[in-house]
C-alpha cells in the first residue's frame, strides 16, 4: 500500500529542475546564516567568559554586534526554502509538521526569544557587563531549534514510521528521536558553525577597522577554529552518508551528480584546512584568503545540501515517492516574471547587507560602538 497521500489536483506551476534549483539555493544561504549564528555566537560567548586581554573582548564585540542582524538573515533565508520544500515535498513535510506539531509551532516563539537574548547580549557586551549567560542562553535555543527543524526533515523521509509514531499519540509532541541519522545531521550542523566562525573570523581579520594586534588574534584563532571545524565536519558529514540503508548509499555513489557535490565538499573542506593552515603559520590573513573565506563557507555548505538533498530524494523515491515525476504545467511568462524578481530580490538583499556591515565596521572605527 502507498503510505503517501493523493497527488494535489494542481499541477506544480514550473518544472521540478527549476524549483529544486531555487530551494538548494535559498537553502544554502540560509544554512550559511545558521552556522554563522550558532557557530559564531559561542565562540563570542566563550571569548567573553575567558576574556583577560583586549584582543580577545575586541573579537567577541566585533561577532556579537553583528549577531542580530545575522539573525536577521538566517530567518529571511529560512522562509524561501521552507516555501519551496512546501511546493515539491508537501505530501511528506505536511505529515511531518503533523506529527511534531508542538515543537514545529513553538519555533516562533523559541526564534522571538532568541532574537532578544541576542540584543540584550550584545547590549550588556557593550555597556561592559556580565554578558555570556544571555549569549549562551541564545545559543542553546538556537541549537535546540535546529534540533526541531532536523527531526521534521528527518522525519519526511521513513514513511513506515509514521503510522507507529501517530499511533503512539495524536497530541504532536513526537520528535525522530533515536534515528542515527538525526544525531548526525545535527552534529553536522553543530561542527559546521565552528568551521564558518573560523572562515568569518579571517575575513573579519582583514578589516581595517581594527588594530594590529587585534587582527593577529582573529586570524589565529579564525585559522586554528576553521581547521579544527572542517576536519569535525568532514567526519560527521562521512558518518552522514555511512548511516544511510545499503540501497540509498549505492544510488548515491551511482549518480554522478550526488557523488560529485559529495566529492566538492571533500574538496573545498580540504581548502578550508589549507587556508586556515596558512593563517595559523603567518598569525595573518593574507588579503586574498580574506576575500575568500565567504566564498569557501558558501561553497562548503553548498555542496553538502545538494548531498542532503539527494539523500532525501533518493530514499523517498525508493519507498515510491518521485519528485521528479510530479505533474507539470508551466506558464514561462509568470516563471519569467518570478526569476526576475528573485534575482533582483537576491541583489537587494546582499547590498543591504553591505550597507548594514559598513555602518558597523564604520561606528568601529569611529568607536561608537
Amino acid at each position: 500500500m502507498n503510505p503517501f497521500p493523493a497527488s494535489d489536483p494542481i499541477p506544480l506551476p514550473a518544472p521540478v529542475w527549476l524549483l529544486k534549483t531555487l530551494h538548494i539555493v535559498t537553502l544554502s544561504l540560509h544554512v550559511v546564516a545558521l552556522e554563522m549564528l550558532v557557530g559564531g555566537l559561542i565562540v563570542a560567548c566563550t571569548l567573553c567568559w575567558f576574556s583577560a586581554r583586549r584582543s580577545e573582548a575586541t573579537a567577541a564585540g566585533a561577532l556579537a554586534r553583528r549577531m542580530p542582524l545575522v539573525m536577521t538573515y538566517a530567518i529571511s533565508f529560512g522562509v524561501p526554502p521552507l516555501l519551496f520544500a512546501q511546493v515539491l515535498y508537501g505530501r511528506v513535510l505536511n505529515i511531518s509538521s503533523v506529527l511534531i506539531g508542538v515543537y514545529w509551532i513553538s519555533v516562533i516563539f523559541l526564534l522571538m526569544l532568541c532574537y532578544w537574548l541576542l540584543y540584550r547580549f550584545t547590549r550588556r557586551l557593550e555597556a561592559g557587563k556580565r554578558a555570556w549567560p544571555f549569549g549562551l542562553t541564545a545559543w542553546i535555543i538556537a541549537a535546540y531549534m535546529a534540533s526541531i527543524l532536523s527531526s521534521n526533515m528527518t522525519l519526511m523521509v521513513p514513511p513506515e514510521i509514521w503510522q507507529r509514531i501517530y499511533s503512539a499519540t495524536t497530541s504532536g509532541t513526537n520528535l525522530a528521536t533515536g534515528d542515527p541519522y538525526l544525531f548526525w545531521r545535527w552534529l553536522f550542523m553543530l561542527t559546521g558553525g565552528a568551521m564558518v566562525a573560523g572562515l568569518w573570523l579571517i575575513y573579519l581579520s582583514g578589516r581595517e577597522t581594527f588594530v594590529e594586534d587585534d587582527q593577529k588574534f582573529m586570524a589565529h584563532l579564525g585559522g586554528t577554529l576553521a581547521v579544527l571545524g572542517a576536519l569535525l565536519t568532514t567526519f560527521s558529514g562521512l558518518q552522514v552518508g555511512a548511516v544511510q540503508p545499503g540501497a540509498v548509499q549505492v544510488q548515491l555513489i551511482s549518480n554522478v551528480f550526488y557523488r560529485f557535490s559529495g566529492y566538492a565538499f571533500l574538496c573545498v573542506a580540504s581548502l578550508v584546512i589549507l587556508a586556515g593552515l596558512i593563517v595559523v603559520r603567518a598569525r595573518h590573513a593574507p588579503k586574498h584568503i580574506s576575500v575568500a573565506a565567504p566564498f569557501l563557507a558558501l561553497l562548503a555548505m553548498g555542496t553538502a545540501t545538494v548531498y542532503h538533498d539527494g539523500i532525501r530524494d533518493i530514499t523517498l523515491a525508493l519507498e515510491g515517492y518521485d519528485v521528479w515525476s510530479q505533474p507539470v504545467v508551466t506558464n514561462w511568462s509568470v516563471v519569467l516574471i518570478f526569476v526576475v524578481f528573485f534575482a533582483i530580490a537576491l541583489v537587494l538583499v546582499g547590498w543591504l547587507a553591505s550597507v548594514m556591515a559598513g555602518a558597523i565596521e564604520e561606528n568601529e572605527s569611529l568607536g561608537t560602538l
